[in-house]
C-alpha cells in the first residue's frame, strides 16, 4: 500500500507539472492572449524634431503633375506667398511646354490648376501660380549663407509620386559645383548650380521640393542626385538615392524667383568671354574665338574692361580655385550682376589678379 501511494503521488506530481507549465505558457484554459503595450501618451513633438519640422512645413509643400506635348511628369514645389506663387524646378514644368496642364495638389489633398509665371533653364528654377485658393501656407525662407556642414536638414517631396514624403539628414558639403541637363545638345538647357550637398534621401519626384533647416525655414531647393552609375542630373534619371543629393541655395532661389515673378525672366551675371570647353588643363581657359568666329572677349564687356585676353587661364574666383570652365560658370552664376569679383589669371606662365564687375544677360 505504501508503494502504491508513492506511485500515485509521483503520477499526480507529474500531471500537475505538465498542467502548470501549460497554464503558464498558454495563460489558462479559455483565456485570450493580450499583449502589453505602451500608453497612448502625448502626440506632441518638439518644434525642432523631424516630426515637428514636418508638421510645420508640410502645409506649404505641394505636388505638381505636369502634362503636355513634350511628355508628363511629377515634381514638388512650395508656396512662396499668399498670392499663390509656387517655386519649383524648371525641369519639373518643362514637359508641359508653353500650353501644358499643371495640376497642384496640396498636402491636405486639395487640388488646383496652375500657370507658369516664368522659368529659367540656366538656374533650373520656375515659378507657377494658382488662383482662387484660400488659406495658403507660405514657407519661411532661411539664409543659405548661414548654413554649416553638419547642420540637420529635412527634405520634403513626392518621390515616385508618393506625396508628403519626409526624409532627414545633414548638410554634407557646401558650394558643390554641379551641372545638369544638356539633353538638347546646344547647351541652352544646362543648369549650373553652386549646390548644397545633403545625405537626406532624395529621389525622382523630390525635384523642386524644399530642403529645410531645424526651424522649418527653406535653405535650398532639391534639384539633383548622384546615382550609382549615373551622372548627376535632374533626379539622376530613375535610379534611387545613394545619399548624394544637391539643392539650389535659397539665396539664389529667392533672387531668381523675385525676378521671374516681377518680369517673367531671370538675369544671369556674365564676364563677357567665351570659355574653351575643349581645354583639359587645370582652370578655365578663354577661347581664341567665340562660337560664331568673333572675338572671344566681348569688346567693351566686363572681361575686356578688366584686361582679360584670349588664351588667359582663370584659376580662381575670389581666392577659390576653379578647375574647369563649368566650375567657373557655376562660381559666376552664384553671384548677382554688378557684383565685383577678383579673378586669378595665368598668362604666359605669370599669375596676376584682376578685378571685374559682372555684367548682365537675360536668361531663357
Amino acid at each position: 500500500m505504501v508503494v502504491g501511494a508513492a506511485v500515485i503521488a509521483l503520477g499526480a506530481g507529474g500531471i500537475g507539472g505538465v498542467v502548470g507549465a501549460y497554464l503558464e505558457r498558454e495563460g489558462g484554459f479559455g483565456t485570450e492572449v493580450e499583449l502589453p503595450q505602451a500608453d497612448s501618451g502625448s502626440q506632441k513633438r518638439s518644434k525642432d524634431s523631424v516630426a515637428g519640422i514636418a508638421a510645420s512645413a508640410l502645409p506649404g509643400v505641394v505636388t505638381l503633375h505636369v502634362r503636355g506635348d513634350d511628355g508628363a511628369g511629377t515634381g514638388t514645389g512650395f508656396v512662396l506667398d499668399g498670392k499663390g506663387h509656387i517655386l519649383t524646378n524648371n525641369h519639373v514644368v518643362e514637359p508641359g511646354g508653353s500650353g501644358g496642364d499643371i495640376s497642384v495638389t496640396f498636402s491636405g489633398g486639395e487640388t488646383a490648376s496652375a500657370k507658369v509665371v516664368g522659368r529659367d533653364a540656366g538656374y533650373d528654377l520656375a515659378v507657377v501660380k494658382v488662383s482662387g485658393v484660400r488659406g495658403l501656407k507660405p514657407l519661411p525662407l532661411g539664409n543659405s549663407e548661414n548654413v554649416q556642414v553638419g547642420d540637420p536638414v529635412v527634405a520634403i517631396g513626392a518621390p515616385f509620386d508618393l506625396a508628403n514624403t519626409v526624409t532627414s539628414g545633414i548638410i554634407s558639403a557646401k558650394e558643390r559645383p554641379i551641372t545638369a541637363g544638356g539633353e538638347k545638345g546646344d547647351g541652352s538647357d544646362i543648369s549650373y548650380v553652386n549646390a548644397l550637398q545633403t545625405d537626406a534621401p532624395i529621389n525622382p519626384g523630390n525635384s523642386g521640393g524644399p530642403l529645410v533647416d531645424s526651424r522649418a525655414r527653406v535653405i535650398g531647393i532639391n534639384s539633383a542626385i548622384r546615382s550609382a552609375g549615373n551622372d548627376s542630373g535632374p533626379d539622376g534619371g530613375q535610379s534611387g538615392s545613394i545619399g548624394l543629393g544637391f539643392a539650389i541655395p535659397i539665396n539664389q532661389g529667392k533672387r531668381v524667383a523675385e525676378e521671374l515673378i516681377n518680369t517673367g525672366k531671370a538675369t544671369h551675371p556674365v564676364i563677357g568671354v567665351t570659355i574653351d570647353k575643349q581645354f583639359t588643363g587645370d582652370g578655365a581657359r578663354i577661347a581664341r574665338k567665340s562660337r560664331d568666329g568673333g572675338p572671344a572677349v566681348n569688346r567693351g564687356g566686363p572681361g575686356d574692361k578688366a584686361g582679360l585676353r584670349p588664351g588667359d587661364v582663370i584659376t580662381a574666383v575670389d581666392g577659390q580655385r576653379v578647375h574647369s570652365g563649368d566650375e567657373l560658370i557655376v562660381k559666376i552664376r552664384a553671384h548677382r550682376p554688378k557684383d565685383r569679383l577678383e579673378l586669378t589669371v595665368e598668362r604666359g606662365g605669370d599669375e596676376r589678379k584682376v578685378t571685374l564687375v559682372l555684367g548682365t544677360a537675360s536668361g531663357e
